[in-house]
Protein backbone atom coordinates (compact mmCIF):
# COMPACT_ATOMS: atom_id res chain seq x y z
CA UNK A 1 0.00 0.00 0.00
CA UNK A 2 2.81 2.40 0.86
CA UNK A 3 4.51 1.65 -2.47
CA UNK A 4 1.49 3.06 -4.31
CA UNK A 5 0.84 5.92 -1.85
CA UNK A 6 -2.15 4.46 -0.02
CA UNK A 7 -2.05 5.32 3.68
CA UNK A 8 -4.45 3.32 5.84
CA UNK A 9 -2.91 4.20 9.22
CA UNK A 10 -5.93 6.16 10.49
CA UNK A 11 -8.51 3.49 9.59
CA UNK A 12 -9.62 0.39 11.45
CA UNK A 13 -9.87 -3.00 9.72
CA UNK A 14 -13.53 -2.65 8.70
CA UNK A 15 -12.92 0.80 7.21
CA UNK A 16 -9.91 -0.50 5.28
CA UNK A 17 -12.05 -3.32 3.87
CA UNK A 18 -14.78 -0.84 2.86
CA UNK A 19 -12.21 1.35 1.09
CA UNK A 20 -10.62 -1.56 -0.76
CA UNK A 21 -14.02 -2.93 -1.82
CA UNK A 22 -15.03 0.44 -3.27
CA UNK A 23 -17.77 1.04 -0.72
CA UNK A 24 -16.32 4.47 0.18
CA UNK A 25 -15.98 5.73 -3.39
CA UNK A 26 -18.46 8.38 -4.49
CA UNK A 27 -18.24 7.27 -8.12
CA UNK A 28 -19.43 3.67 -8.28
CA UNK A 29 -19.24 3.22 -12.06
CA UNK A 30 -17.17 0.04 -11.79
CA UNK A 31 -16.81 -2.28 -14.76
CA UNK A 32 -15.75 -5.72 -15.90
CA UNK A 33 -13.61 -5.93 -19.02
CA UNK A 34 -14.67 -7.64 -22.21
CA UNK A 35 -12.04 -9.38 -24.31
CA UNK A 36 -11.63 -12.22 -26.77
CA UNK A 37 -8.91 -14.80 -26.96
CA UNK A 38 -7.52 -18.13 -28.00
CA UNK A 39 -8.11 -20.63 -25.21
CA UNK A 40 -6.08 -23.79 -25.82
CA UNK A 41 -5.82 -22.67 -29.46
CA UNK A 42 -9.57 -22.13 -29.98
CA UNK A 43 -10.88 -18.60 -30.50
CA UNK A 44 -13.76 -17.41 -28.32
CA UNK A 45 -15.27 -14.18 -26.94
CA UNK A 46 -14.77 -13.78 -23.21
CA UNK A 47 -14.67 -11.28 -20.37
CA UNK A 48 -14.02 -10.92 -16.65
CA UNK A 49 -16.34 -13.55 -15.24
CA UNK A 50 -15.53 -12.78 -11.62
CA UNK A 51 -13.54 -9.56 -11.65
CA UNK A 52 -14.50 -5.92 -11.29
CA UNK A 53 -12.27 -2.91 -11.99
CA UNK A 54 -12.80 -0.16 -9.42
CA UNK A 55 -10.76 2.23 -11.55
CA UNK A 56 -7.28 3.67 -11.93
CA UNK A 57 -5.18 4.86 -8.99
CA UNK A 58 -2.45 7.46 -9.67
CA UNK A 59 0.52 7.77 -7.30
CA UNK A 60 2.38 10.95 -6.31
CA UNK A 61 4.96 10.11 -9.01
CA UNK A 62 2.17 9.92 -11.60
CA UNK A 63 2.36 6.12 -11.93
CA UNK A 64 -0.98 4.64 -12.86
CA UNK A 65 -2.38 1.34 -11.56
CA UNK A 66 -5.63 -0.59 -11.94
CA UNK A 67 -7.33 -1.66 -8.73
CA UNK A 68 -9.39 -4.80 -9.35
CA UNK A 69 -11.62 -7.01 -7.21
CA UNK A 70 -11.41 -10.72 -8.00
CA UNK A 71 -14.27 -12.87 -6.72
CA UNK A 72 -16.75 -10.06 -6.12
CA UNK A 73 -19.73 -11.72 -7.83
CA UNK A 74 -21.46 -12.16 -11.15
CA UNK A 75 -20.61 -9.99 -14.17
CA UNK A 76 -22.05 -9.86 -17.71
CA UNK A 77 -19.38 -12.44 -18.63
CA UNK A 78 -19.94 -14.98 -15.83
CA UNK A 79 -21.88 -17.38 -18.05
CA UNK A 80 -23.06 -20.09 -15.64
CA UNK A 81 -20.65 -19.18 -12.84
CA UNK A 82 -21.41 -17.37 -9.60
CA UNK A 83 -18.52 -14.92 -10.04
CA UNK A 84 -17.22 -15.63 -6.55
CA UNK A 85 -13.93 -16.93 -5.20
CA UNK A 86 -12.93 -19.02 -2.21
CA UNK A 87 -10.27 -18.27 0.36
CA UNK A 88 -7.66 -20.94 -0.45
CA UNK A 89 -6.98 -20.00 -4.11
CA UNK A 90 -7.04 -16.26 -3.28
CA UNK A 91 -4.39 -16.70 -0.56
CA UNK A 92 -2.42 -18.83 -3.03
CA UNK A 93 -2.53 -16.05 -5.65
CA UNK A 94 -1.49 -13.57 -2.97
CA UNK A 95 1.53 -15.68 -2.01
CA UNK A 96 2.66 -16.56 -5.55
CA UNK A 97 2.24 -13.05 -6.99
CA UNK A 98 4.21 -11.58 -4.08
CA UNK A 99 6.86 -14.30 -4.46
CA UNK A 100 7.19 -13.41 -8.15
CA UNK A 101 7.56 -9.72 -7.30
CA UNK A 102 10.33 -10.39 -4.77
CA UNK A 103 12.06 -12.76 -7.19
CA UNK A 104 12.36 -9.71 -9.46
CA UNK A 105 9.77 -10.93 -11.99
CA UNK A 106 7.19 -8.44 -13.34
CA UNK A 107 3.82 -9.33 -11.85
CA UNK A 108 0.44 -8.08 -10.85
CA UNK A 109 0.37 -7.78 -7.08
CA UNK A 110 -2.06 -8.65 -4.32
CA UNK A 111 -2.90 -5.77 -2.02
CA UNK A 112 -5.25 -7.73 0.23
CA UNK A 113 -7.48 -10.75 0.61
CA UNK A 114 -10.81 -10.02 2.31
CA UNK A 115 -13.13 -12.75 3.59
CA UNK A 116 -16.80 -12.27 2.73
CA UNK A 117 -18.42 -14.39 5.45
CA UNK A 118 -20.17 -16.50 2.81
CA UNK A 119 -19.81 -20.22 2.30
CA UNK A 120 -19.27 -20.90 -1.41
CA UNK A 121 -20.15 -24.30 -2.86
CA UNK A 122 -17.42 -25.85 -4.95
CA UNK A 123 -16.65 -29.56 -4.49
CA UNK A 124 -17.61 -28.76 -0.88
CA UNK A 125 -18.53 -25.57 0.98
CA UNK A 126 -15.55 -23.24 1.37
CA UNK A 127 -15.19 -19.74 2.88
CA UNK A 128 -15.63 -16.95 0.33
CA UNK A 129 -13.00 -14.27 -0.26
CA UNK A 130 -12.17 -11.36 -2.56
CA UNK A 131 -8.66 -10.61 -3.80
CA UNK A 132 -7.69 -6.96 -4.31
CA UNK A 133 -5.36 -7.03 -7.30
CA UNK A 134 -3.08 -4.21 -8.45
CA UNK A 135 -1.73 -4.09 -12.02
CA UNK A 136 -0.03 -1.60 -14.32
CA UNK A 137 -2.83 -2.50 -16.70
CA UNK A 138 -5.37 -5.23 -17.41
CA UNK A 139 -5.13 -4.65 -21.18
CA UNK A 140 -4.31 -8.00 -22.80
CA UNK A 141 -3.64 -9.47 -26.22
CA UNK A 142 -7.27 -10.61 -25.93
CA UNK A 143 -8.43 -7.00 -25.49
CA UNK A 144 -6.93 -6.19 -28.89
CA UNK A 145 -8.38 -9.36 -30.41
CA UNK A 146 -11.85 -8.18 -29.39
CA UNK A 147 -11.11 -4.67 -30.67
CA UNK A 148 -10.14 -6.07 -34.05
CA UNK A 149 -13.13 -8.43 -34.15
CA UNK A 150 -15.67 -5.63 -33.62
CA UNK A 151 -14.59 -3.88 -36.88
CA UNK A 152 -15.10 -0.43 -35.33
CA UNK A 153 -11.97 1.21 -36.65
CA UNK A 154 -12.28 4.55 -34.83
CA UNK A 155 -12.90 2.90 -31.44
CA UNK A 156 -10.09 0.42 -32.03
CA UNK A 157 -7.65 3.23 -32.85
CA UNK A 158 -8.67 4.94 -29.58
CA UNK A 159 -7.90 1.72 -27.68
CA UNK A 160 -4.46 1.49 -29.31
CA UNK A 161 -3.77 5.18 -28.62
CA UNK A 162 -4.87 4.84 -25.00
CA UNK A 163 -2.70 1.75 -24.47
CA UNK A 164 0.42 3.39 -25.91
CA UNK A 165 -0.17 6.63 -23.97
CA UNK A 166 -0.65 4.73 -20.74
CA UNK A 167 2.03 2.05 -20.96
CA UNK A 168 4.67 3.39 -23.37
CA UNK A 169 4.40 7.19 -23.67
CA UNK A 170 8.03 7.34 -24.81
CA UNK A 171 6.85 5.94 -28.18
CA UNK A 172 4.29 8.68 -28.91
CA UNK A 173 6.50 10.89 -31.11
CA UNK A 174 8.40 8.08 -32.84
CA UNK A 175 8.01 7.10 -36.47
CA UNK A 176 6.25 3.79 -37.17
CA UNK A 177 4.60 4.00 -33.75
CA UNK A 178 2.60 0.77 -34.14
CA UNK A 179 5.68 -1.23 -35.16
CA UNK A 180 7.62 0.22 -32.23
CA UNK A 181 4.71 -0.62 -29.93
CA UNK A 182 4.68 -4.22 -31.15
CA UNK A 183 8.47 -4.47 -30.74
CA UNK A 184 8.20 -3.18 -27.17
CA UNK A 185 5.50 -5.70 -26.24
CA UNK A 186 7.58 -8.52 -27.80
CA UNK A 187 10.70 -7.45 -25.89
CA UNK A 188 8.86 -7.41 -22.55
CA UNK A 189 7.25 -10.80 -23.18
CA UNK A 190 10.59 -12.36 -24.11
CA UNK A 191 12.13 -10.99 -20.92
CA UNK A 192 9.16 -12.22 -18.87
CA UNK A 193 9.32 -15.78 -20.22
CA UNK A 194 13.08 -15.90 -19.62
CA UNK A 195 12.40 -14.96 -15.98
CA UNK A 196 9.71 -17.65 -15.68
CA UNK A 197 12.05 -20.31 -17.06
CA UNK A 198 14.85 -19.12 -14.78
CA UNK A 199 12.86 -19.92 -11.62
CA UNK A 200 10.95 -22.95 -12.94
CA UNK A 201 7.58 -21.18 -13.00
CA UNK A 202 4.72 -22.74 -14.98
CA UNK A 203 1.86 -20.36 -15.75
CA UNK A 204 -0.42 -23.25 -16.62
CA UNK A 205 -2.90 -21.42 -18.88
CA UNK A 206 -1.12 -19.16 -21.39
CA UNK A 207 -4.24 -18.23 -23.36
CA UNK A 208 -3.98 -14.97 -25.30
CA UNK A 209 -6.35 -13.30 -22.83
CA UNK A 210 -3.82 -14.13 -20.08
CA UNK A 211 -0.99 -12.21 -21.76
CA UNK A 212 -0.80 -8.65 -20.47
CA UNK A 213 0.55 -5.93 -22.76
CA UNK A 214 2.30 -4.36 -19.76
CA UNK A 215 4.65 -7.36 -19.60
CA UNK A 216 3.41 -8.46 -16.17
CA UNK A 217 2.56 -11.99 -15.08
CA UNK A 218 -1.23 -12.03 -14.78
CA UNK A 219 -4.00 -14.48 -13.83
CA UNK A 220 -2.52 -16.92 -11.35
CA UNK A 221 -4.82 -19.90 -11.81
CA UNK A 222 -3.36 -23.40 -12.03
CA UNK A 223 0.25 -22.23 -11.77
CA UNK A 224 3.23 -23.73 -9.94
CA UNK A 225 7.00 -23.94 -9.59
CA UNK A 226 8.85 -27.07 -10.67
CA UNK A 227 9.83 -29.28 -7.73
CA UNK A 228 11.83 -31.62 -9.97
CA UNK A 229 13.08 -30.59 -13.40
CA UNK A 230 10.88 -32.16 -16.03
CA UNK A 231 10.37 -29.89 -19.07
CA UNK A 232 7.11 -31.65 -19.98
CA UNK A 233 5.45 -30.77 -16.66
CA UNK A 234 1.87 -29.49 -17.06
CA UNK A 235 -0.06 -27.74 -14.32
CA UNK A 236 -3.63 -27.56 -15.59
CA UNK A 237 -6.01 -30.48 -15.26
CA UNK A 238 -7.63 -29.71 -18.63
CA UNK A 239 -4.34 -29.37 -20.56
CA UNK A 240 -4.38 -33.00 -21.65
CA UNK A 241 -2.12 -32.42 -24.68
CA UNK A 242 0.55 -30.44 -22.82
CA UNK A 243 0.03 -27.27 -24.84
CA UNK A 244 1.07 -25.14 -21.87
CA UNK A 245 3.82 -27.35 -20.48
CA UNK A 246 6.92 -25.79 -18.97
CA UNK A 247 9.05 -26.35 -22.09
CA UNK A 248 6.37 -24.94 -24.40
CA UNK A 249 6.12 -21.53 -22.74
CA UNK A 250 8.57 -19.75 -25.11
CA UNK A 251 6.79 -21.26 -28.16
CA UNK A 252 3.35 -20.31 -26.85
CA UNK A 253 4.52 -16.78 -26.13
CA UNK A 254 5.63 -16.51 -29.78
CA UNK A 255 2.28 -17.97 -30.94
CA UNK A 256 0.35 -15.46 -28.81
CA UNK A 257 2.42 -12.55 -30.10
CA UNK A 258 1.71 -13.69 -33.67
CA UNK A 259 -2.01 -13.43 -32.88
CA UNK A 260 -1.40 -9.93 -31.48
Amino acid sequence: AKDIDLNFDKYDEKEICDILLGNKLSNKEFFSQAYAGHQFGQFTILGDGRALLLGEHVTKNNKRFDIQLKGSGRTPYSRNGDGKAVLGPMIREYLISEAMHYLGIPSTRALAVITTGENILREKFEPGAILIRVAKSHIRVGTFQLGSLLKKREEFEKLIEYTINRLYPELINKNNIYVNFFDKVCELQINLIVEWMRVGFIHGVMNTDNMSLSGETIDYGPCAYLDIYNPKTVFSSIDINGRYSFENQPKISLWNLARF
